[in-house]
């Protein structure tokens, strides 16, 4: 997971371990049933962590502001569970971060790094019977980022000044990072980076793993740079000079057949609106003061003259 991103506003993300950020399910149990197509139902998804989730019901209300039936499917997973269910058309939309999506699920070794250089290299390598549509000014990238105890001990700045020291240091974040070239392959191909330990956690324990860091038992993890946690806690995202975390901008993955012209228009009229301090803004009414993702989701739409 996923830009980035990829400072953010105060809070604790406790709300990040409730299930409640996901959102509802207006189909049956199974996460990956559904379907769609012209005239049809469009099943929009979500995967496991409340931002995707949260961009899953703006892009349903908006559709359904346009007239289009819309079936929820949040908290899926992870990208490697959700990506081909995409592909197969058991998912008619799911928000994307264009360059997750590219170095995980497309093209893994790609050194594209701008908005439009991952976007044109999504559009030459998706599978025929997918897309992305236009994508928001809104970012959220992956990042390493470390305690202010942590960051003081040895001055870091930007990724790079972890060379000499990551042996003796923990970095923890989602399982996949350990395998994401937008993780630690990349951190050791790009910076020479061998951390003393990789401590996993799913979407469910984040909370734990904010404790853990600011707590220094371990000192660095991935986060999102959107995450409400880093200003509050006075966590320090590292630069990163290599880009090992390319632009992240959301944007929409759609299966063709399922999705006509209305609910394009209407997604990518999400997008020509949808910016990071957005983002960031929502995330905290969600995280910090507990509010329901539907309400904040159509407040911004109404706000944004898209309901």
């Amino acid at each position: 997971m996923k830009k980035l991103i990829r400072g953010a506003v105060v809070g604790l993300v406790a709300a990040l371990t409730l299930s409640a950020c996901g959102g509802g399910d207006s189909g049956d149990d199974n996460p990956l049933a559904g379907g769609g197509g012209d005239g049809g139902t469009v099943t929009v998804g979500g995967a496991n962590f409340p931002e995707s989730n949260l961009l899953g019901e703006l892009y349903a209300q908006a559709l359904e502001a346009k007239g289009v039936k819309v079936t929820r499917k949040f908290n899926i997973g992870a990208r490697e569970v959700y990506y081909d269910q995409v592909v197969k058309g058991g998912i008619s939309v799911m928000p994307e971060y264009n360059g997750a999506l590219l170095t995980t699920s497309v093209e893994k070794n790609s050194t594209a790094a701008t908005t439009a250089e991952i976007n044109a290299a999504l559009k030459a390598k998706l599978p025929a019977d997918v897309e992305i549509l236009n994508s928001a000014q809104a970012e959220d990238k992956d990042s390493v980022t470390v305690n202010p105890q942590t960051a003081a001990k040895y001055s870091l700045k930007s990724i790079a000044d972890l060379k000499p020291v990551a042996k003796d240091l923990t970095i923890a974040g989602p399982s996949e990072f350990k395998t994401r070239q937008q993780g630690l392959v990349g951190l050791k191909s790009a910076y020479g980076l061998e951390f003393k330990k990789f401590q996993p956690f799913d979407a469910g324990a984040q909370a734990t793993l904010v404790k853990l860091l600011t707590e220094n038992k371990i000192q660095a993890a991935d986060l999102f740079t959107t995450d409400p946690t880093i200003e509050q806690n006075k966590l320090v995202v590292l630069e990163d000079p290599k880009n090992v975390f390319s632009a992240q901008n959301v944007t929409p993955l759609v299966h063709k057949k399922s999705v006509n012209d209305t609910a394009r228009t209407a997604l990518n009229a999400v997008s020509a609106k949808l910016t990071t301090q957005d983002l960031l803004d929502m995330m905290k009414r969600i995280a910090i003061d507990k509010e329901d993702q539907e309400k904040v989701a159509e407040e911004w739409l109404k706000k944004s003259g898209l309901a």
